[in-house]
Parts: C-alpha cells; sequence; structure tokens
C-alpha cells in the first residue's frame, strides 16, 4: 500500500494505518505520515437494552443554534482547560479522506473516517488534544476533535445514521480510495461517559498487514453541534482511551 505524507483531518486516520511508522495511541510520530487500512462497526444496543452513555439514544432534546465556523472555534477546548493537555488546531484539514464504503449501509462510518461526517455539516472546527508524556510510555495520547454545526435535524441525524451503520456494518466491509482499497474487519460499540444530549462510542479494528490497529471514536451532541472524538493505536494491541476529563469539559462548553 502507498503512503502518503500529508497529514489529514481525523488525526490522519485515513492515512497513519497504512504506514508502518506511526506512533503509539497516535503517539508522537503522527505527522510523519499515514495510511488506510481499518476495520468494520459492530451492533449498537437495541433501544430496549441501551444505557446512557452506552451508545444509547436519547430523545432530540433541544434543536439548539446552528453555529458558525467562528463560534464553534471559540467552544473548542484550548490549552489549559484540561490538566495536561495541549490543545491546538489540526493541521492538513483541506484534504479530507476518500474512502468508499463497499455498501452503502456502511457510508456514515467510512464518512467520520474521512474526517467528513454526514450529513453535511454547516461549519466544521478541528482540534487535536495531546496529552502529556507518561513514565514508562514510548508515546503521548493524541486525541483528534472534530467540532461540527448542522441544519434542523442534522446533529440528530449524523448520531442516528452512525448507530445504525455500526449495526449494519457489524460482519466487516471494505472501502476503496484513490490509493486503493482497505479492509475493516471488528467493529464494536463501547461504554461512553455521559455527555452533552447524546454519546455513543465504538472501536473500530482495522487490518495493517496482518495486525490489528485499533481505532476509537465518541460522538457527543448538544442541540445542533456535534463533536466526534478519535483516537488510535497504530502500533496494534491495546485499543486507546479517549480521557472522559476531554469529553465532559468539551461538552461543557457546548451551548
Amino acid at each position: 500500500m502507498r503512503v502518503r505524507t500529508t497529514v489529514v483531518a481525523a488525526g490522519v486516520l485515513v492515512l497513519c494505518l497504512a504506514a508502518a511508522g506511526c506512533g503509539p495511541d497516535g503517539g508522537e510520530d503522527e505527522d510523519k505520515g499515514a495510511g488506510r487500512k481499518a476495520a468494520a462497526p459492530q451492533t449498537p444496543e437495541s433501544p430496549s437494552t441501551a444505557t446512557p452513555g452506552a451508545g444509547s439514544s436519547a430523545p432530540p432534546a433541544g434543536e439548539g443554534r446552528t453555529l458558525s465556523e467562528a463560534e464553534l472555534a471559540k467552544v473548542a477546548l484550548t490549552t489549559g482547560e484540561v490538566k495536561g493537555y495541549e490543545v491546538a488546531p489540526l493541521e492538513g484539514t483541506d484534504e479530507r479522506g476518500t474512502e468508499k464504503a463497499g455498501t452503502e449501509a456502511c457510508r456514515p462510518i467510512a464518512a467520520i473516517i474521512n474526517g467528513s461526517p454526514e450529513p453535511a455539516p454547516a461549519a466544521t472546527v478541528f482540534r487535536t488534544a495531546t496529552g502529556p508524556a507518561e513514565e514508562g510510555k514510548d508515546g503521548r495520547t493524541i486525541v483528534t476533535e472534530i467540532l461540527t454545526s448542522h441544519p434542523k435535524g442534522g446533529a440528530q441525524e449524523l448520531l442516528r445514521s452512525v448507530r445504525e451503520a455500526v449495526g449494519a456494518c457489524a460482519g466487516g466491509f471494505r472501502t476503496t480510495s484513490e490509493d486503493g482499497p482497505s479492509t475493516y474487519t471488528e467493529v464494536r460499540t463501547l461504554p461512553a461517559p455521559e455527555a452533552g444530549q447524546e454519546s455513543f462510542a465504538y472501536q473500530v479494528t482495522g487490518d495493517l498487514e496482518g495486525v490489528g490497529v485499533p481505532l476509537v471514536f465518541q460522538l457527543v451532541r448538544t442541540g445542533s453541534t456535534v463533536v466526534t472524538f478519535y483516537a488510535a493505536n497504530f502500533l496494534g494491541g491495546t485499543a486507546p482511551e479517549i480521557p472522559a476529563a476531554l469529553v465532559t469539559a468539551q461538552a461543557a462548553k457546548l451551548p
């Protein structure tokens, strides 16, 4: 697989999976380029068994205003708001991923992999939150945030469509892009800290030359704004965690 050298949206998710040299937990080597192979979604919990903060579907309360890009930037986390984390704009967001799911049902998941959640937002802001160096670990935790504001009903539709796609694509799916095909092999719903009016988390496991690469996502909605959090371990093995402190601090800033 070809390795592209441009850092793209969604924390180089689309790129880093095809590269052999990405850092741990999306770590210190994140800007060296990336690749593509990842995984497939799994079934979300049904309405009868779902619990808040664990992939449940909260009623669409409070539509809220559709924020402009400038307003999104104002409510995005900044350095110092979460202890130990440095927050900065994500570079290279003009170049989004081009993954196209082989089945239409999996399109919402591929859209997030591309850094372009659907339905198309009215405004988008990208941030990266880099955690402190931890003793005994080679890399630092890096979490990408995609803040999107949506016209009426769009934010609820984004959460709904991702839940449905995670269920429909539980058996895995493939994508194609300008760089070639990618394979997604496993997806499972994850427990998520309660935040905002809706919160949903899931793990996608990619296939990088036979090594499982765990990618973790959490979507949080308040009104017409959605924040998509993303973290990955490009060395495979242990799935990264999206720190609850980041999620709750960001959700608290949303109007």
